[in-house]
């Protein structure tokens, strides 16, 4: 009898704590940090403060808050976007990943992103969102043009806490310190609230100034997939109000989804835009058929839209993508990146894009040399 006793007591207390793990982990925003204190910014959105790391190894002071939205099989790409910032991180910049992502792709990231934490000496933190449209057409929302696409469209009010954020689609890679694209905010006049790169520099190869059927910004359109967002003044502008009825009125227009619904925005607000160049949004529309981002500091983030990350028709981007992908923490950079490409490239290739390897490698040559091993490279 007390065996059985003892057996029931031990099925209880596992339950429970069961029930209070799937608790945690379907919770709406989740950190990366165990020993947390619990706060409230807002209505809507429970946060957590988290431990900082100390002052000491963080010299740089401001933290950058990098913002990426996973749906399907997006999770993959948000991880190597992620363990990308990291890698090229060499100032030690305190760096907050925030995470909006289907329930089920929660707990994988938890587990990963603790591991690096581990493995970094917790140089970033991070927080894990649900996603959250507006209820009104809440399914067309959460479809429009690609699955959680158009959740970016909807963080001012997700992200109350936060005063400012860059927002990168999950198909990017950094070859470069995100403090760099970051101090870019401090370029913003007093009106404008958020950053862009150009979606075209040719005018033969627009697709806005020959196909859309809706107003876009300046002569080619703008490009959403990196995005510099100043959300307190986003807020103080109303955003959303502005956002929905252009929804409603271009809804059967829009062929790239929410990057059409802000440059219809912008069109009508283009003191509100700062334009930053394409070598912070760098795609192969830049170099497939001839080289049209002159980059002259090299290329700092790789846009790897329409599957380039994953297909062998410009075979440096799927090279640069793989081998982050393959990258260890704690390893070398120049060895088991820069080398890796330099070797693994083969030359000539008839890619366009495949020549300019020097503009890709610029920024990471610069800062990672032979036989250097660096802190800030970790898995």
């Amino acid at each position: 009898m007390k065996a059985y006793k003892y057996l029931l007591l031990l099925a209880v207390t596992s339950f429970l704590l069961l029930c209070y793990y799937i608790y945690r982990v379907g919770n709406a925003t989740t950190y990366g940090e165990p020993d947390s204190v619990n706060q409230a910014f807002g209505v809507a959105n429970k946060l957590v403060a988290q431990r900082k790391p100390s002052e000491d190894a963080l010299p740089n002071g401001t933290e950058i808050a990098v913002v990426v939205v996973a749906c399907n099989e997006r999770h993959n790409e948000a991880l190597n976007m992620i363990k990308s910032a990291i890698m090229f991180n060499r100032n030690r910049a305190p760096l907050r990943f925030v995470i909006i992502a289907e329930e089920k792709l929660k707990i994988n990231f938890m587990e990963k992103l603790n591991d690096w934490q581990e493995l970094t000496e917790r140089i970033f933190t991070y927080e894990i969102h649900s996603l959250t449209f507006p209820r009104a057409n809440q399914d067309e929302w959460r479809k429009l043009f690609k699955p959680c696409a158009a959740q970016r469209l909807f963080l001012p009010s997700l992200l109350t806490h936060l005063d400012a954020v860059l927002y990168v689609d999950s198909d990017t890679v950094f070859l470069s310190p995100v403090q760099e694209i970051w101090t870019l905010l401090q370029n913003f006049n007093a009106s404008q609230f958020a950053g862009m790169a150009p979606e075209h520099e040719d005018k033969n190869a627009g697709w806005y100034n020959r196909f859309a059927r809706h107003p876009y910004y300046g002569e080619l359109g703008v490009n959403s997939g990196v995005m510099l967002m100043n959300l307190t003044r986003m807020r103080e502008f109303r955003w959303e109000e502005h956002i929905l009825p252009i929804f409603r009125e271009y809804r059967l227009q829009l062929v790239w989804g929410d990057q059409d619904i802000l440059n219809v925005l912008f069109h009508y607000h283009p003191d509100r835009l700062f334009v930053f160049p394409c070598e912070w949004n760098y795609r192969a529309d830049h170099c497939m058929y001839m080289s049209v981002c002159e980059a002259p500091d090299g290329v700092k983030i790789i846009h790897g839209n329409r599957g380039y990350f994953h297909s062998r028709a410009q075979p440096i981007f799927n090279l640069i993508y793989t081998t982050i992908e393959e990258y260890t923490f704690r390893s070398d950079v120049y060895g088991n990146f820069i080398r890796t490409i330099e070797e693994s490239l083969v030359l000539p290739s008839n890619s366009n894009c495949d020549k300019l390897l020097d503009k890709f490698l610029q920024d990471p040559r610069k800062y990672f040399k032979e036989n250097q091993y660096d802190d800030t490279a970790q898995q």
